[in-house]
C-alpha cells in the first residue's frame, strides 16, 4: 500500500512540481493550499500531467480546525510543508505577517500532526539561513544568520523543529535548505507565476522576455566576481522536487532526520543567466546596471555533498535547460491566455 503525503502549499511553484514527482514515485498526495500565491488552473494542470485526480483542500495552514478535520479524514504517513510567504522585500515591509504565516503556520501544523500521530515532516527551508556567507561553497555547518525577516522566519522555523525533535524522539524531520529554484516542468503546464512584479531573478527576466517588463535592473556591477555581477546557485525546480522525494524516502527508510543543502554547487552570475535566457528566447534582453542592494552577498552557492551522501541527491539539469523550460512555460501560458 502506497504512503499518503499531505502537501501544504502544494499548488504553488515548488509544491506543484513536487506533487508531480511524488505521484511519479508512487506516493498518494493530498494538497492543502489557500491560493494566496497559487493559480487556480494548477490542479487541472496537475491532473493533465499525472493522469491522477487531484485531492485538494482549500484552507489556510493557520486554520487548526481545518487541519484537524483533514488529518481525521486521511491517514497520512508524512507532511511536506511548503505553505509560507517567501518575498524578501515584502518581508521587510510586513514582518509581522511573515512571522504569523511562516512561524505560526509551522507551529499550528506540527501541533495538528502530533495530535494525529504523524511525526514525519519535510520542511522547506532556505539558503537565507546562512545570511552573508563567510566562505564558499557553503556547507551545512556554516554559521547561521539572517539578513531579513524572511530569512529570520526560516532560521527560527529550523530551531522550532530542532527543539521539538529534541523533546520527542518520535519526530523525523528533513530540513531542506534550497538555493535558487528556477525553470519549469517539461510539459509547460506548470511553472513560476508570481502574481505581482517578481522578487526573484529568473521570473523577472522571463517577464522582460515576454514584453511585460521593459528591462532587467542588475543590482551592482562591481562585485569581486568574474563579470562584476552577483553569483548564485540556481537549481532546476524539477531537481529540487526530486530532492523532496529522496528526503521522504530517507525518513521512511532510516527514521532519522537530516538537514541538507539542495543546490548544484555551481555558481552562475546575473549576466550569465541573462545571456542563457536571451539564447533561449532568441533575442538579446535589455538591462541596466543599478546600485547594489544592501545585504546582497557577492556570491552564494552550495556545497551539495551531504545531500548526495545522505539522500543520494544530485542535480542533473543545467543552466540551458533551466532557461529553455522557463521560456517554454511562458509561451504555453501566453497561448492559454
Amino acid at each position: 500500500m502506497s504512503k499518503r503525503i499531505l502537501l501544504t502549499g502544494g499548488a504553488g511553484y515548488i509544491g506543484s512540481h513536487t506533487y508531480v514527482a511524488l505521484i511519479e514515485a508512487g506516493y498518494e498526495v493530498v494538497i492543502l493550499d489557500n491560493f494566496a500565491n497559487a493559480a487556480r488552473r494548477v490542479p487541472g494542470a496537475l491532473e493533465q500531467i499525472t493522469g491522477v485526480p487531484v485531492t485538494l483542500f482549500e484552507h489556510d495552514v493557520l486554520d487548526r480546525a481545518a487541519l484537524d478535520a483533514i488529518f481525521a479524514e486521511h491517514a497520512f504517513d508524512a507532511v511536506v510543508h511548503f505553505a509560507a510567504l517567501k518575498a524578501v522585500g515584502e518581508s521587510v515591509e510586513k514582518p509581522l505577517e511573515y512571522m504569523q504565516c511562516n512561524l505560526g503556520g509551522l507551529v499550528t501544523l506540527m501541533q495538528a500532526m502530533a495530535q494525529a500521530g504523524v511525526f514525519n515532516l519535510v520542511f522547506s527551508s532556505s539558503a537565507a539561513v546562512y545570511g552573508v556567507p563567510e566562505s564558499l561553497p557553503i556547507p551545512e555547518t556554516a554559521p547561521l544568520s539572517h539578513a531579513n525577516p524572511y530569512g529570520y522566519t526560516k532560521l527560527v522555523g529550523e530551531e522550532i523543529i530542532a527543539q521539538t525533535c529534541a523533546s520527542d524522539p518520535r519526530w523525523s524531520v528533513g530540513v531542506l535548505r534550497y538555493f535558487n529554484p528556477v525553470g519549469a516542468h517539461t510539459s509547460g503546464l506548470i511553472g513560476e507565476d508570481p502574481k505581482d512584479i517578481p522578487n526573484n531573478l529568473m521570473p523577472y527576466i522571463a517577464k522582460v522576455a515576454a514584453g511585460e517588463l521593459p528591462q532587467l535592473s542588475v543590482f551592482g556591477d562591481d562585485y569581486a566576481t568574474p563579470d562584476g555581477t552577483g553569483v548564485r546557485d540556481f537549481i532546476h525546480v524539477c531537481d529540487l522536487a526530486d530532492g523532496h522525494v529522496l528526503s521522504l524516502n530517507a525518513l521512511f527508510r532510516d527514521g532519522l532526520g537530516h538537514t541538507v543543502n539542495l543546490g548544484t554547487g555551481q555558481g552562475y552570475s546575473v549576466l550569465e543567466l541573462l545571456g542563457a535566457y536571451s539564447k533561449a528566447c532568441g533575442r538579446d534582453l535589455p538591462f541596466q546596471f543599478t546600485p547594489r542592494r544592501p545585504g546582497d552577498p557577492a556570491a552564494s552557492y552550495a556545497d551539495p555533498g551531504l545531500a548526495k551522501d545522505v539522500l543520494g541527491f544530485k542535480a542533473t539539469r543545467g543552466l540551458e535547460e533551466m532557461c529553455t523550460s522557463s521560456w517554454h512555460w511562458i509561451n504555453t501560458c501566453a497561448a492559454d491566455n
